[in-house]
């Protein structure tokens, strides 16, 4: 029997630590948050070192996403997918700022090459990101793929707008953290 269908799921814990009456003020607190949220996944083994949010344009959360690639046996199930995924079920529609923006993804780490790609259809307009991808390869046992070499130029002529570094030592922290331990598991 083929499988008809894909069940992904965040783990429960997501309910209680995130706050969705909440406006997230600054690029600094949406990034936090979403590093809050890939410390949390490693230390619930629930998932890989990393998490993301989508913010609407009055700042508050639209989806929030953390790994779950191990849990659900799904290399696809990445933290900006799982966060783009319930966005856009949420809102749906597969172009998060077509009813207006910005929208932004607050991400713990710089997206891999399929995160990337995702960021480009998603209706994006602003990508906060914490750890740079050299952070994760030099942390973590993860290979992040190709990007193109000049992929925040490739982003902006696209309208989107990528701010680096925020919070980049607490991202690295967490990065740091789970390649310390046998995250292979989770």
């Amino acid at each position: 029997m083929l499988y008809a269908q894909v069940h992904l799921t965040l783990p429960a814990w997501v309910h209680e630590h995130v706050d969705v009456s909440r406006a997230y003020v600054g690029d600094d607190t949406k990034v936090a948050l979403a590093i809050d949220l890939s410390r949390l996944n490693i230390e619930a083994q629930s998932g890989g070192p990393f998490g993301a949010a989508v913010f609407g344009s009055d700042d508050r959360i639209i989806a929030v996403g953390v790994n779950r690639v191990m849990p659900h046996s799904c290399s696809v199930a990445h933290a900006e997918t799982m966060a783009y995924m319930l966005a856009q079920q949420r809102l749906q529609t597969p172009r998060l700022n077509e009813r207006g923006g910005p929208v932004t993804l607050a991400t713990s780490s710089q997206p891999c090459c399929m995160c990337y790609g995702a960021t480009v259809w998603a209706g994006i307009d602003r990508l906060l990101i914490g750890a740079r991808s050299e952070d994760v390869e030099a942390l973590t046992p993860f290979d992040e793929g190709p990007l193109p070499e000049d992929w925040i130029g490739a982003l902006n002529q696209r309208g989107i707008e990528v701010v680096r570094d925020l919070l980049r030592d607490d991202a690295r922290a967490v990065l740091r953290a789970y390649g310390e331990t046998d995250g292979a598991k989770y």
